[in-house]
């Protein structure tokens, strides 16, 4: 008898009770990991914004423009690049194309490495460009600070966000939780040795920032060398690693639209706030209502094994499981909504604004589990450009207007901002969701998925221009 979770069932048939529950079972399996992993990571910048609002609201204010801006500029470029490995990784995966994993880490590492030069730049000049849009020079001066004390975090990232796609696409993820455990346990020692004990104020704390995403490296890479994950394959010398960027790009690019045109929109907030009547507070609230974190699944590994209608269970259950995290943020941030902010500092008047929108974010983050999810699933079935143009329609052309609209133009003020991010993901969520439950033909995904993994094939093998040329076309037809 063939194993319940290695069948594909009938497109004409529901799944069985069996299935579903295989199905949930293998999921949680592997999202339980990945959320106490980003639990961790959430929990180091908790523990950063506490700091910084110990040392005082203009420090606080400070980090937050710094951390929006570093989001925007930085993070949300490597971390959406990265994610364009999930359906080259997972696909070759489930399709056992072993050079084609090997060959699209490194690939990505190098397109990374790139991606960094020009966003040092920006980084650098944090404090001319924030001046320049109007924003306060004290808080400038802050943040300008802390984010010269975060370059080195950027060749971190380089190495820490394509390592995390490829071995998810593994479904490797207790690991990965392992190695983020090691590296936060140190993080609020280290944040007190550097900020109270030696008394460096905000340079410590974006200092301890960087070396616990260090540490997570360091561990991570040091696994991927011990267990043989990873066998550097030379197979077509650095022509056939080099050549092979451009296709890795095609997918790439529109992965990293989708994430960032999301991502943006939540840190251009914390811009639009320093416009308000008292930037510090306004901005200091800002930046710990951002702290939030969300779930997402793919389904690219059983797209690659062929089996089409498993994947279509999987992108179902996980789209359940969003909904019911979603209710779960509804009813804690209500529950929660006067007490949080006592977490990060000890402002009253930010700890009110805080309490005011709070309900607001728990409602948002309803659609976002849900939207999110999708967008997952959109990127495993190398279709990021979809979630790319929702992203741009939903949150510019549908949550901008609203948010500039209700907090400058009927002086609400700043709840009318976190009003637009709530119509922002309400249509973003109402979109994905039809592209994925209406306009996804499986059947069609799974020929896509084999037939990208066989042209990279022979790509990795050694492959002629004929062959680079056929995965361009291709990737034209999916994209």
């Amino acid at each position: 008898m063939p194993d319940i979770k290695d069948m594909d069932f009938s497109s004409h048939k529901l799944p069985s009770l069996s299935q579903v529950g295989e199905e949930l079972k293998e999921l949680w399996g592997m999202a339980l990991p990945i959320t106490a992993m980003n639990w961790l990571v959430f929990i180091r910048a908790v523990v950063s914004v506490l700091f910084l609002g110990r040392l005082g609201s203009l420090e606080l204010a400070g980090g937050a423009l710094s951390i929006g801006f570093t989001n925007i500029t930085g993070y949300s470029v490597l971390v959406g690049l990265a994610s364009g490995l999930e359906p080259v990784c997972s696909q070759a995966y489930g399709n056992k194309n072993w050079d084609l994993l090997s060959l699209s880490l490194q690939r990505m590492i190098v397109i990374l490495f790139l991606a960094i030069i020009p966003i040092s730049l920006l980084w650098i000049n944090l404090e001319s460009i924030m001046v320049f849009m109007g924003q306060d020079e004290n808080i400038t001066a802050m943040a300008a600070t802390y984010t010269i004390y975060s370059l080195p975090d950027l060749l971190t990232n380089t190495l820490l966000q394509p390592l995390r796609v490829f071995l998810r696409s593994q479904q490797v993820t207790k690991p990965m939780m392992w190695c983020s455990f090691v590296a936060v346990m140190f993080h609020v020692p280290l944040n007190y040795l550097l900020v109270i004990k030696m008394g460096m104020g905000m340079p410590g704390v974006a200092m301890a920032s960087v070396v616990c995403n260090l540490n997570m490296v360091v561990l991570i890479v040091g696994y991927v060398w011990v267990s043989g994950r990873w066998e550097m394959r030379w197979t077509g010398g650095i022509g056939v690693l080099c050549g092979g960027i451009g296709p890795l790009l095609r997918l790439a690019v529109p992965s990293c639209l989708g994430i960032c045109l999301e991502w943006w929109w939540y840190e251009i907030v914390i811009v639009m706030a320093g416009y308000l009547e008292n930037p510090t507070l306004a901005v200091a609230a800002t930046g710990i209502l951002i702290q939030t974190t969300s779930m997402m699944y793919t389904v690219g590994n059983e797209l690659g094994a062929g089996k089409p209608y498993k994947a279509k269970l999987a992108a179902m259950v996980a789209l359940g499981c969003a909904f019911f995290i979603g209710i779960i943020n509804v009813t804690w941030t209500v529950i929660l909504r006067d007490r949080w902010a006592g977490l990060f500092t000890k402002d009253d008047l930010v700890k009110a604004l805080v309490a005011s929108v709070l309900p607001i974010i728990g409602l948002c983050e309803l659609g976002n589990c849900p939207q999110t999810t999708g967008c997952g699933i959109l990127r495993g079935t190398a279709r990021p450009v979809i979630g790319a143009r929702v992203n741009l329609g939903s949150f510019y052309f549908v949550g901008t207007p609203v948010a500039v609209g209700l907090a400058f133009g009927l002086n609400i003020g700043f709840s009318g901002l976190w009003f637009g991010l709530l119509s922002a993901q309400v249509a973003c969520a109402v979109s994905i969701l039809y592209y994925v439950l209406v306009r996804t033909d499986w059947e069609a995904e799974a020929m896509k998925a084999k037939k990208l993994t066989t042209l990279e094939l022979s790509s990795c093998n050694g492959g002629t221009q004929k062959s680079d040329e056929e995965t361009e076309r291709f990737l034209d037809n999916v994209l």
